[in-house]
């Protein structure tokens, strides 16, 4: 009797939050979906079912499939950046050096600030202008005489998006600094110890032992950033505006339904984002569930 009792007080308990998920989570998503599939146009709702047919006009439109190139440029570039120096920082505040904390405050501030504080700042150092008007990196590439190297950063034709990745690895390469070094620490020093006595080296050692064992800590930080960036907006419009050449699927959404007032396309294209989300999380939910189980 007593165990139902606490049973009964702890669903109570957990009562209010569930029915705040239920409510504002996943009806608003079926709300959504139902949008998606009307041809609400205006500030009046019409929920007139049409199918499929927004989902159908999206990928017929070249707008959209410029988005989609863009979103991958973006996440592919956005992902092995923070990966590579995320790594390379956690490994090298691994050595135990003298102010190990200093510096991991360091790399981990940037996480702290803003995507619109980024991208304002980096709007000023990606300065695409040539000549005279040189300033941000294109005038300390030319200060140091690396004309080179002097770029349109995000204007250049159909490279653009890459360059928005910069930003963004500056950013979110901290995190990931701080996972890896979580798992880097995890690893015990006999087993680095062992392989040395065998004669293997620090970069065999890394290759052969360390890497394979940080491999879920890797796994993490994929999901982590495949969804930090197909939601990438305010980072885009503080350092380029609203260009064509710089849109992705956040930003044509955001004009569709609150420019346009086009609800049903917005919604449609806010459904296909989830999805996408989907596609990557629910897997690794389910991995991290079984793996659970297993130990």
């Amino acid at each position: 009797m007593r165990v139902n009792r606490e049973k009964v007080i702890s669903f109570l308990l957990v009562l209010p939050s569930i029915a705040a998920v239920g409510i504002f989570i996943y009806a608003f998503i079926l709300w959504s979906v139902r949008v998606s599939l009307s041809q609400w146009k205006g500030l009046l709702p019409d929920y007139t079912f049409v199918g499929l047919a927004n989902y159908i006009g999206l990928f017929n439109d070249p707008r959209f499939q410029i988005d989609i190139r863009n979103q991958a440029i973006f996440t592919v570039l956005f992902m092995i950046g923070c990966l590579i120096v995320g790594l390379a920082l956690a490994i090298l505040l691994d050595q135990n050096l003298k102010g190990e904390s200093f510096f991991r405050s360091v790399y981990l501030f940037p996480m702290a600030i803003s995507y619109i504080v980024t991208g304002v700042v980096w709007r000023w150092l990606m300065n695409p202008a040539q000549g005279s008007r040189l300033s941000g990196l294109n005038l300390l590439f030319d200060q140091m005489g690396l004309d080179f190297l002097v770029n349109r950063w995000h204007t250049t034709p159909y490279w653009g998006i890459a360059f928005i990745a910069l930003p963004a690895v500056w950013q979110m390469s901290g995190y990931i600094m701080a996972l890896y070094l979580s798992g880097l620490r995890s690893i015990p020093q006999e087993l680095r110890e062992a392989a040395r006595v065998d004669g293997a080296n620090e970069i065999q050692i890394y290759r052969h032992i360390i890497l394979p064992m940080i491999s879920p800590v890797t796994l993490s930080a994929i999901i982590i950033l495949g969804h930090i960036s197909l939601k990438v907006f305010d980072l885009i419009l503080a350092v380029a505006g609203k260009q064509l050449q710089l849109d992705v699927p956040a930003i044509y959404m955001w004009q569709t339904t609150f420019d346009g007032y086009f609800f049903g396309r917005g919604a449609a294209i806010g459904i296909l984002l989830l999805i996408s989300v989907a596609v990557l999380v629910i897997p690794y939910l389910r991995w991290n569930l079984k793996t659970e189980e297993s130990l």
